[in-house]
């Protein structure tokens, strides 16, 4: 018996070794076909370099089915040929915008991210691939788009836009498509393109639905005609929290890179001074009118306050990111970190433990013998009056609330000890689900 122990043990050994051999071959296999791809597409580089004046055998080929349109022709492509655009944002609005872009021969796009590839991202971002996880997402997308249309100057900014260097990166180009997720982000690049005198190009996607517009085109408004005060940060809602649909950024992130065409060709119909909303659920379409340019605008009218970038963090009240946001609405003594909390579960002491997040997320996982009150119910007036009156009948049993990030579990807590009248006060759990996985249960599922 013992001998047939160490032959399965030996073989398993064997087999280990096999696969990380094989592992190895791929690794170094994928990177010749890297190296390779490279300098093929120098070769071709080379080979259909012309004067941005004329075009090409290969380019007429290339574009025949866009230069046989008379909107553009010889002279459309041309334009394009000899266009910049920026692309801010490389993930589920800038993969789809920079592909069309790419195969509609513009002469140079720019990427700016400074975020690697997850997991996460493969279901919407399809300029990046398994492969590509944990790869610079500028780098992991120009890659893409290099196989694609190697005639095609790509560039790469693989650093945080922000007040210092936004202005250094977008004078390089033409047009920038606001392809990012958070509003720290959307002011800096609004102030910046008005600084710079270009257009902005604005898209947004959430759940089933998407928005579109043009921001600081010829008299059109800019985004702070529209939105003078960010919104409260407890009001912002980004992908990561409220999810979306990867077909629905396609879409947007393709109309911006159809925007930008049209600014370049001169084109009527562009959004300027209108804003397009789609709705996934219903397939439809809706174009409404946004207000002009406000003669009192901070940056955009004659007498501008903001003459220089400022701090939009500072600003905004949250960071220009699309990560997970730290929100601040509870002292200290009303929080608990999951490490004090598995220390009460392994005491068996008696409370409540409140999961605030949505009932479907609910199902996806949750922590033993936790109650399920979506957050939605616990701020409405309607319905936040009975569970208060079953919250009662429990015995003054502690109350703690969590949540996927620590987020809405702050704002649920804050509710709940505005109206305690028991001497029991919640508590919510520091950094929600997400830290109990990172600190406590490793196996614990994240999305």
């Amino acid at each position: 018996m013992c001998g047939v122990f160490v032959l399965v043990f030996e073989s398993r050994l064997i087999m280990n070794s096999n696969v990380e051999q094989l592992r190895k071959d791929i690794a170094a296999l994928r990177q010749e076909l890297d190296t390779k791809e490279k300098l093929l597409q120098k070769i071709q580089l080379s080979e259909t370099t012309t004067s941005k004046a004329e075009l090409n055998k290969i380019e007429i080929g290339r574009y025949s089915r866009q230069l046989i349109l008379p909107e553009i022709g010889v002279t459309g492509q041309l334009k394009l040929k000899s266009s910049s655009v920026l692309v801010v944002g490389c993930g589920g609005l800038g993969c789809p915008a920079a592909t069309y872009l790419v195969g509609a021969g513009i002469g140079h796009i720019g990427l700016v991210d400074y975020d690697t590839v997850e997991l996460n991202n493969l279901h919407r971002q399809l300029l990046h691939s398994e492969r590509a996880i944990g790869v610079m997402k500028s780098e992991s997308a120009k890659n893409s788009l290099s196989r694609l249309n190697s005639t095609v100057k790509i560039s790469t900014h693989n650093v945080p836009l922000n007040s210092e260097n936004a202005l250094n990166i977008i004078a390089d180009y033409d047009i920038v498509l606001d392809a990012t997720d958070n509003v720290a982000t959307r002011y800096l690049l609004n102030d910046a393109c008005v600084l710079g005198r270009k257009p902005l190009v604005s898209g947004s996607a959430l759940q089933f639905e998407g928005q579109l517009t043009l921001y600081n085109h010829k008299s059109g408004p800019c985004y702070r005609c529209i939105f003078p005060t960010p919104p409260p940060p407890e009001t912002v809602t980004n992908c990561g929290d409220g999810g979306v649909i990867g077909a629905v950024p396609g879409v947007i992130g393709t109309l911006q890179a159809l925007e930008a065409i049209k600014l370049i060709l001169s084109l009527d119909g562009v959004l300027s001074g209108r804003l397009l909303l789609f709705d996934g659920t219903q397939t439809s379409f809706r174009t409404v009118k946004l207000r002009g340019k406000r003669e009192n605008c901070d940056i955009c009218s004659d007498t501008p306050k903001i003459t220089k970038l400022i701090d939009y963090e500072q600003f905004c009240g949250m960071k220009a990111s699309d990560k997970d946001t730290n929100l601040n609405v509870l002292d200290r003594g009303d929080r608990i970190t999951v490490e004090q909390y598995r220390a009460i579960v392994d005491e068996q002491l008696e409370h409540i433990l409140i999961d605030v997040r949505s009932s479907n997320e609910f199902a996806i996982c949750s922590l033993p013998n936790s109650v399920n009150i979506p957050i939605k119910d616990i701020l409405s007036d309607r319905t936040f009056p009975s569970i208060v009156e079953n919250l009662k009948s429990k015995e003054k049993l502690p109350i703690f609330v969590v949540c996927r990030r620590g987020n809405d579990s702050q704002l649920a807590v804050k509710r709940f000890n505005e109206i305690v009248e028991n001497g029991v006060q919640a508590k919510d759990l520091v950094g929600g689900l997400h830290s109990w996985a990172e600190s406590v249960d490793q196996s614990f599922p994240v999305y």
